[in-house]
């Protein structure tokens, strides 16, 4: 059983982001996925997506959320995906936000979906990280945003 005593970070930190896509790209990159009601919780046993028995034993002062990094290892990573996914729902005012805003996305590696004139951004850390990469887009009202919770849209 892998014991599991802190987070490394946000798979989104570019820190990680490199390494788990270069995993990822050779099966080395594991998922445990936690019910929303699992992400408060500091200790907790449950088995990878892979069938591995994982032990978490966390600090008070650091919390699960989906897109957590566990283990960054040669060969192997350990990444938390939470079963009902949060999205951040942009609306661009006009064609040239859009493609700002695809732009942005892409660039960050952002995993997207599209539902009508919406680009949705499945959240894997802060939200107020997401608003701050899309600054001035965000802050002019060229784009706005809200939150929705959904596990039926299929990311790209």
């Amino acid at each position: 059983m892998r014991l599991i005593e802190s987070i490394l970070g946000s798979r989104l930190d570019e820190a990680f982001a490199t390494p788990l896509h270069h995993l990822e790209h050779h099966g080395g990159v594991d998922v445990l996925t936690l019910q929303s009601a699992d992400v408060a919780r500091r200790r907790l046993r449950a088995r990878t997506d892979k069938g591995e028995e994982i032990a978490v034993a966390l600090p008070r002062d650091q919390a699960l959320f989906d897109g957590a990094v566990l283990a960054l290892e040669t060969g192997y990573g350990l990444v938390v995906r939470v079963a009902e996914r949060h999205w951040l729902h942009l609306v661009p005012c006009d064609r040239q936000s859009a493609i700002e805003l695809g732009y942005h996305a892409g660039n960050l590696h952002w995993r997207v979906a599209f539902e009508g004139e919406a680009l949705l951004v499945a959240i894997e850390a802060p939200v107020e990280d997401y608003l701050v990469r899309l600054g001035d887009l965000i802050t002019s009202g060229r784009v706005t945003s809200s939150v929705r919770a959904s596990d039926k849209v299929s990311a790209c």
